[in-house]
């Protein structure tokens, strides 16, 4: 699917005010036909009811759902809206596509005032739905008429969906791109010009070991592995890996923290070092650095041991980081946020308060075994939180991706919101509609082979922040942010991803597109 698709049949795409221009005022005397629903899949019996709709009239209307008000499961639907708008496009026997803003047809019969609207014969073979009835009364209010197709042909949409998900990413993300004037050099440009802003990261430093072993056997008497020792090697993680991939792509990045008085200390400060980032740290006595040991056998994690307290940070320590964000000049300051002391409802509240004016605030929730809470970062110009936590702050296990993003961008009154899906990708959400007109968009993973999924959200947030700064354009640094994520996903351990990194995975998706 190339640029030229998407502009063949753009023309068929119009808006209310404009196919009431076109259609002229009821009646008429071209008769006029309409059709609604998702079309999340086209199947035959779509095409049947199609062509048996436009049978009847000399104009084909077809109208579809928009995105937000699709609830047919949490992460319907799979196709969007402009997407599934261009595939009834491209049908000879469709005339036009409306993309309806409104859950309901009404409003647009009531407007348009078809001859004729066609529905489905499931919609009344068992009798009349609440839904049809509505629609029928709209009708008969200017005269009107509700037809069904035979019900010889029906498929169920969803039914085909369970079966197999579409896999069209590739397809959504060309898009997306389309729609926003965004090119493959447009996004290796922006990955090629990071250099030389300053972020300030302010969060917790976890030390990641992966302990490697070989199987000996178990143990006759009890259910207990017992394996070999191999090695273990460790990696800073947590907020420190996210100033590292900012470090790799071109920033200039300062880190506070706070870190024990252990060894681990000095493995974080000597590998912070080396990778060029301004370590600013506090040291803490009386808790260790924190540390999250994987013991793993065979490309299998058996275990993971941490060592970590999770009190809230002492005052004295509280206030020393608020004197340095204060006093830190930056173009962006991003709080990363893993629940080990920094962090809490209190110290939020003070530290957001000594964020320098005029830089951008960014905040992160990666917590994977207890719960953060993202809602109480008010007023950032981007938070990054997972699935799970959202749906935990919001109380919302149902909703799908769509109004549960909403909702969470009207809580913290943030100007956008990726919500992070894991292998799904993101679904992002800006309070600027001028981002396009319903302001929300997704982005599917472009993971090739998954190695270690761990550290993917920091590579997320570093490269969308930075994308951020150089365009302040969303889309773009959500693509970017998604393709650093796919990177860390292919690699072994908590390494920072470099632009190189990105543009070998921009090449090689351009070349498969």
């Amino acid at each position: 699917m190339t640029n030229a698709f998407f502009e063949k049949y753009q023309y068929k795409i119009k808006s209310v005010s404009e196919l009431q221009e076109i259609l002229g005022p009821f009646p008429r005397k071209k008769r006029v036909v309409m059709c609604h629903g998702v079309f999340d899949v086209v199947h035959p019996g779509h095409v049947h009811h199609l062509a048996f709709a436009k049978s009847k009239a000399d104009v084909l209307v077809v109208s579809i759902t928009s995105d937000r008000h699709i609830t047919k499961g949490i992460y319907r639907p799979h196709v969007p809206e402009r997407l599934r708008a261009l595939n009834l496009a491209a049908f000879e026997m469709v005339d036009y596509v409306l993309i309806d803003s409104e859950a309901k047809p009404l409003a647009n019969i009531a407007t348009l005032k078809p001859d004729l609207f066609a529905k489905g014969f499931e919609y009344v073979s068992g009798g009349m739905a609440t839904k049809t009835a509505e629609e029928s009364s709209v009708l008969q209010s200017y005269g009107g008429e509700l037809i069904f197709t035979p019900g010889d042909v029906v498929y169920s949409s969803s039914h085909l969906i369970e079966l197999a998900e579409p896999n069209i990413k590739q397809e959504k993300l060309l898009l997306l791109m389309h729609e926003h004037g965004i090119t493959f050099d447009t996004l290796r440009q922006t990955v090629s010009s990071l250099q030389g802003f300053r972020v300030h990261v302010l969060g917790d430093t976890i030390v990641d070991s992966l302990t490697q072993t070989t199987l000996i056997g178990g143990q006759t008497k009890t259910p207990t592995f017992s394996v070999l020792y191999e090695h273990c090697k460790n990696f800073v993680g947590g907020a420190g890996v996210v100033c590292k991939h900012l470090q790799a792509a071109g920033a200039k990045t300062t880190f506070s923290t706070v870190l024990g008085n252990d060894e681990l200390k000095d493995f974080v400060l000597n590998d912070l070092q080396e990778a060029g980032v301004d370590c600013r740290h506090v040291v803490d006595k009386s808790r260790p650095t924190v540390n999250k040991n994987a013991i793993v056998c065979n490309d299998y994690r058996l275990l993971k041991i941490d060592r970590l307290d999770n009190r809230q940070i002492s005052e004295p320590i509280l206030v020393h980081l608020e004197e340095t964000l204060r006093n830190t000049p930056c173009d962006a300051v991003v709080f990363s946020d893993f629940r080990h002391g920094i962090f809490n409802r209190d110290t939020v509240v003070r530290l957001t308060a000594a964020i320098p004016d005029h830089g951008s605030q960014v905040a992160d929730s990666q917590v994977a075994s207890r719960w953060g809470n993202i809602s109480e970062f008010l007023d950032f110009d981007l938070i990054t939180p997972n699935e799970r936590e959202a749906r935990f702050v919001l109380a919302d296990q149902d909703s799908g991706v769509g109004p549960l993003a909403g909702q969470l961008l009207r809580e913290t009154r943030c100007k956008t919101v990726m919500l992070k899906l894991g292998p799904r990708g993101l679904f992002a959400v800006c309070d600027d509609r001028s981002v396009r007109p319903n302001n929300f968009f997704s982005v599917d993973s472009f993971v090739g082979h998954v190695v270690d999924a761990v550290g993917a959200g920091d590579a997320l947030l570093a490269y969308a922040t930075l994308s951020m700064l150089k365009t302040g354009n969303e889309v773009i640094a959500a693509i970017l942010g998604t393709m650093a994520a796919a990177c860390e996903c292919e690699v072994d351990g908590n390494i920072p991803i470099k632009p190189e990194d990105i543009l070998a995975k921009l090449s090689k998706l351009e070349e498969s597109c």
